[in-house]
């Protein structure tokens, strides 16, 4: 090959590792930037004084004079909403009993869209559900429902050519001319006096239990059950990829056994993780029964076997990539093959060990399928150690896909789904840095 047509292609393959790697950035900025945008808003957001009263209520947490201050404060920009309902409630009963009948679908749908802004009428029978004893907690939310007591809206299906059209009308025009007329233009003049938002980090989400199916609460449990298994999944998958690592570099002879080891080392690496799932529920709970239900050590083993293939390639590479001369140099002195194997080839080949293991474990975190069979339940309490062998967990992978799916609320929740994605990419990310830092210790104590 002619020295000007190589450096030709030296440079078209720079080129086209320059752009992969640009195109690499680009689409991690793209995928994260939303992620990481949304997600913030879980702890850093504009609450109302519904939410301060929900952290009092439910957590005890907070100023009591303040919280005081700041609700009856909320209350008497209100006074006036509840005055007007009243007003209309007696002309009601004045009205003959057919025009009365043409608002009453309206009026409900009117209380309706209050009590979810405002929380329940003061001096009502205390609702049952949570999400019922108060009202919108987020300003963004806020804003959203005031926009639905606003405006009925409607589908204009006139067009037979066209989609549905949507039609906002104000919802003023039902009660024209009653005493419910001004309300409208009062709460829209008066809704940061109702509801008075204000900034608040709320850094406890990582910590708090849930209320209400995620309404209010945070994703402690999650978090927790998430380390668990995660934690799990390497206490038994790392011992045993080492292991089978050291035998097939260090002591196993080539031939059609190993060779069909490692077939199916590399098979299992590509099997369907549904498919693991699978096998953990019919092995080690309907098999083996090492529990009576669903529980994070059945999750664990689970997810340790689907770690395990990665695990054991991992080390073999970086344990065949030690240099052959320090096995000799030992072996050379005195030293006997298993102690070689701990004190020279493992020191050596430890950072290559250490990048997979973390990797295993970032993909063990972020795993869904295995654990929606053998460890994973929608809602439930933080576990004690003990009680992971034999109860199960919420968790990070398995709760994002449920309430963004499955939740009835599924557009109050956005906040909790987008936190729950921020924090498990940030876990992921952290040990992913965690990997780097170790190795880059490592490696300098190696080199001395």
């Amino acid at each position: 090959m002619r020295l000007e047509t190589r450096r030709l292609l030296d440079r078209a393959f720079s080129g086209l590792g320059v752009i992969a790697i640009g195109v690499m950035a680009l689409a991690l900025i793209v995928i994260l930037t939303p992620i990481i945008v949304k997600g913030s808003g879980a702890f850093v957001f504009r609450s109302t004084v519904e939410h301060r009263k929900v952290m009092f209520d439910q957590w005890d947490r907070g100023n009591p004079q303040r919280i005081e201050a700041d609700k009856a404060a909320a209350a008497e920009a209100r006074q006036p909403v509840y005055d007007m309902l009243s007003a209309f409630d007696a002309e009601l009963k004045a009205m003959p009993r057919k025009e009365r009948s043409l608002y009453k679908k309206p009026l409900r749908e009117l209380e309706k869209a209050l009590a979810e802004l405002l929380g329940p009428v003061p001096g009502e029978h205390t609702p049952v559900l949570i999400r019922q004893q108060y009202g919108a907690t987020r300003w963004d939310r806020a804003k959203i429902k005031l926009d639905e007591l606003l405006y009925t809206e409607d589908w204009d299906y006139s067009n037979p050519d066209a989609l549905g059209v949507l039609v906002k009308t104000p919802r003023v025009e039902q009660f024209r001319g009653t005493a419910l007329e001004p309300l409208f233009a009062y709460i829209k003049e008066n809704i940061s006096a109702m509801m008075r938002p204000r900034w608040t980090f709320y850094w406890q989400f990582l910590f708090d239990t849930s209320k209400d199916s995620h309404i209010f609460g945070g994703i402690g449990p999650e978090v927790l059950g998430t380390i668990y298994l995660t934690l799990g999944a390497m206490i038994f998958a790392i011992p045993m990829g080492v292991i089978a690592a050291i035998y097939l570099c260090e002591y196993s002879r080539e031939g059609r056994v190993v060779s069909f080891l490692r077939i199916c080392i590399s098979t299992l690496a590509g099997v369907p993780s549904i498919v693991f799932g699978l096998f953990g529920l019919a092995f080690f709970l309907n098999t083996i029964h090492i529990s009576n239900s669903k529980s994070v050590l059945a999750g664990s083993l689970t997810l340790s076997l689907l770690i395990l293939p990665t695990v054991i390639r991992a080390s073999e590479e970086a344990i065949l990539a030690v240099p052959h001369s320090y096995k000799e140099a030992a072996l050379s002195l005195g030293s006997g093959r298993w102690h070689t194997v701990m004190t020279v080839i493992l020191p050596a080949a430890l950072p290559g060990i250490l990048t997979g293991t973390v990797i295993s474990m970032g993909r063990a975190a972020g795993e869904t399928a295995p654990i929606i069979f053998t460890a994973a339940v929608s809602v439930g309490r933080p576990l004690m150690p003990l009680e992971a062998l034999s109860q199960p967990t919420p968790a990070l992978p398995w709760n994002i896909y449920n309430l963004s799916t499955e939740h009835e609320a599924v557009d109050e929740i956005r906040h909790v789904q987008f936190g729950m994605v921020f924090t498990l990419v940030a876990l992921v990310l952290l040990l992913n840095l965690f990997a780097i830092v170790m190795r880059a210790r490592i490696s300098k104590k190696l080199r001395g």
